[in-house]
């Protein structure tokens, strides 16, 4: 059963992004250092360049004034945040998520699964796109805690993610047999299966080891058909309207086919720039203080590494709460 689960949550990833310490740690030294940019469309097109690159680590850093590094370590530490993969398609999920892919045999159980429930699937399959687009849109447009341009963005990339669905072959066994083993390794290698294995390592560490598993989950998106890379690599950001410290940046990007045309919210702080949702989301884990639900709670120990519930299809929560949500090239 954990397996089936573990590839109902690998399968909702493609559909959905084509993703209390008992004890404080010392204080958290991060050296200070320049982030963000000098120029509003510039802001975009650097954490662009670091998702294109998997270097989520460089992406938390120029994504924040320097000094809400030290306390976003701290929390990460503290386990009362994951940002900022909160704004990338992970979740509070993943260390399970990432326990199941690495546990030994892994591959051929979870091509068994495949083989037994999604294989030749092609209707249901189509059908599960066909939800997410209409319920993840509707979802979008009229709840949760999103800013106005995340609206407006969101719903187009639900939209074009669902687009892409319909028609992707993710019945393919043989597509199945070549992913499978890539993301199970790329799991093991991150060597963070638990929570206590994040804390430990904190966020920076987290970040870099989990850049490689980005990777894969790209490479694996990639074999059905979704370059996201391509779509990271063509995405275009031009300056619409800036007034003193806050400006309005035109994206225009690909996905899957389909064309994405949105406007972000970017800020001035300390004479450089990033974008206000992101600033939003980290000022507010930082500020979190109380009891987290999931992180901090001794959960792996009585949760099975591989028991992951799949979430319902097309289900899309907000940035900060406990889900994943897609994000901005």
């Amino acid at each position: 059963m954990r397996h089936r689960s573990c590839l109902l949550l690998l399968l909702a990833a493609v559909l959905g992004c084509a993703v209390a310490a008992c004890r404080r740690e010392a204080p958290v030294d991060i050296p200070a250092t320049v982030t963000g940019a000098d120029k509003p469309a510039d802001a975009v097109r650097l954490l662009t360049r670091h998702l294109h690159d998997n270097d989520l680590a460089a992406f938390a850093r120029d994504a924040v004034p320097p000094e809400l590094l030290p306390p976003l370590e701290q929390a990460w530490r503290d386990g009362r945040t994951r940002w900022p993969l909160t704004e990338l398609p992970f979740d509070e999920r993943l260390p399970k998520l990432l326990a199941a892919l690495a546990e030994p045999g892994s591959e051929k159980k979870l091509q068994q699964v495949f083989d037994r429930q999604f294989s030749g699937a092609d209707a249901e399959l189509k059908a599960a796109a066909a939800s997410l687009g209409l319920f993840g849109v509707q979802y979008i447009r009229s709840e949760g805690d999103y800013s106005d341009e995340e609206r407006q963005h969101y719903a187009q990339f639900v939209q074009a993610i669902s687009q892409w669905a319909m028609t992707a072959p993710l019945g393919d066994p043989q597509r199945a047999r070549r992913v499978i083993p890539q993301l199970t390794m790329a799991a093991r290698n991150t060597a963070l299966a638990s929570e206590a294995d994040f804390r430990k390592a904190g966020l920076q560490d987290s970040l870099r080891r989990l850049g490689p598993f980005m990777a894969a989950v790209k490479k694996a998106l990639a074999v059905y058909g979704l370059a996201l890379d391509d779509s990271l690599a063509g995405l275009q950001a031009t300056l619409q309207q800036q007034t003193g410290d806050r400006a309005q940046v035109r994206l225009q990007y690909t996905l899957g086919g389909s064309p994405i045309d949105t406007v972000v919210a970017v800020e001035r702080r300390g004479g450089r720039w990033y974008l206000s949702d992101y600033l939003r989301h980290a000022e507010a884990a930082v500020a979190t203080a109380a009891e987290p639900s999931d992180l901090r709670s001794g959960s792996d120990a009585a949760t099975p590494a591989g028991d992951i519930s799949a979430p319902a299809a097309g289900r899309v929560v907000p940035a900060g709460k406990t889900e994943a949500k897609p994000t901005s090239p």
